[in-house]
């Protein structure tokens, strides 16, 4: 039997100390807030989107960054192992739209009653607002740990899951970073990710609170494509926001690509031939309205006035006035709105952090440091990151799971 210390009670934590309490280990979890999962019962909105129904090559194929490391922790703790664990922990699980796995109660506070019953059923001892400070290592291995209030902490092991640094208020503040490199490890740069871009355009303003549904957005730098994706999208007063513009930041990367520009498809089920047929349609339906009089059927009407404006034919020319020419470049404009990328909002609005310790470090079967015996790195502080859906909350199961599990 080891002593495990778990440094972090979020999704990795937790689930670290589960396993390593399920393998007889004396177990203790060390959490700066007042309660565990913070974070975890914020995501998806309160309902906490815990995991992705999908096989294993499909949730694979949705990490964004460093995905063959997680081949061995994805396959040794799956998505059905989770969602087994999870249901015989007494919360209820549901599959919707997209595979995404929540509580049958759309409770995130559900999950994490589930987990701190396993927790309690392994004997693994909580300390709340308990913040640490420091690792102890010496002769490249983990020895413990330093609180901030100065006590030092000894064990065999220690497992840090302290998160990112989105969403600071949850406890989020990068401390892992630190951890990491004061310990003589690599820490890549890092950046918010799944979070709403900054644009240039005035009119998003405009447009502030309006959803599109159905069209299609690309990511773009100077002729190179970051990302394509059809679905859901938000304007904001600061830009754009909403499931398909989260998603396209994962791709987002102001130092590699610095001239980044989304092109929004109003109408993608409509090839550009086809749209003009219907707005030859449309315009012998209102021949003898004005052209910002006539767009009610093709767009919210929110978005009139910016898309004329766009298209440079005047607000009240009659629509049998306008020639074949702008009508042409009418239906090429429905298809390809650009937007200039100025940058993301930050950390506090972030879903996750892109960048983290370097995996080129870490043992991908066990977390387990390859420089520092006996410390290991799992869930978000790792360089790992996915797209919207449930995956990254499974990297954080999986990882932590391994690290535990090892143990």
């Amino acid at each position: 039997m080891s002593k495990v210390i778990v440094v972090g009670g979020g999704a990795a934590g937790m689930m670290a100390a589960i396993a390593a309490g399920k393998n007889g280990n004396s177990v203790e979890l060390y959490e700066k807030n007042e309660k565990l999962g913070k974070k975890l019962f914020i995501t998806g909105k309160g309902r906490c989107n815990v995991t992705n129904a999908a096989d294993v090559e499909t949730l694979l194929n949705n990490v964004v960054r460093n995905r063959k490391f997680l081949y061995s922790a994805f396959y040794g703790f799956d998505n059905m192992a989770l969602c087994e664990m999870i249901e015989e922990a007494g919360c209820k699980l549901k599959t919707e739209r997209g595979d995404r796995v929540f509580p049958e109660s759309d409770h995130s506070s559900d999950i994490i009653k589930a987990l701190e019953k396993l927790l309690q059923k392994y004997h693994v001892s909580v300390h709340l607002k308990a913040e640490v400070k420091s690792i102890l290592a010496e002769d490249g291995e983990a020895k413990g740990i330093k609180l901030s209030d100065g006590k030092k902490i000894f064990g065999d092991a220690v497992i840090v899951c302290t998160g990112g640094y989105t969403y600071p208020l949850t406890g989020s503040t990068g401390d892992g970073y630190r951890f990491a490199k004061d310990t003589g490890h690599t820490v890549t740069e890092v950046a918010p990710s799944l979070v709403p871009f900054e644009t240039s355009e005035k009119w998003a303003k405009d447009l502030m609170g309006l959803s599109l549904k159905n069209v299609n957005l690309t990511l773009i730098s100077g002729k190179k494509k970051l990302y394509d994706g059809f679905g859901e999208m938000l304007f904001t007063h600061f830009g754009i926001s909403g499931p398909l513009v989260l998603t396209a930041s994962c791709y987002y990367d102001d130092k590699k690509y610095p001239d980044c520009k989304v092109i929004i498809d109003l109408k993608p089920a409509l090839s550009l031939e086809q749209l003009d047929k219907r707005l030859i349609r449309e315009f012998e339906a209102n021949v003898n309205k004005q052209f910002d009089n006539a767009l009610a059927s093709l767009l919210p009407s929110k978005m009139i006035p910016v898309m004329v404006e766009l298209s440079g034919i005047p607000a009240d020319k009659k629509i049998h006035d306008i020639t074949k020419q702008e009508r042409a470049d009418f239906a090429a404009l429905l298809k390809h709105v650009e937007m200039n990328i100025t940058g993301t909002r930050g950390p506090e609005e972030a879903i996750i952090t892109r960048g983290g310790v370097s995996v080129k470090e870490i043992d991908p079967g066990t977390m387990e440091s390859k420089s520092v015996k006996g410390l290991y790195f799992a869930g978000e502080v790792l360089d790992l990151d996915a797209v919207t859906g449930g995956f990254n909350l499974q990297i954080a199961w999986s990882t932590g799971y391994a690290a535990g599990n090892y143990i």
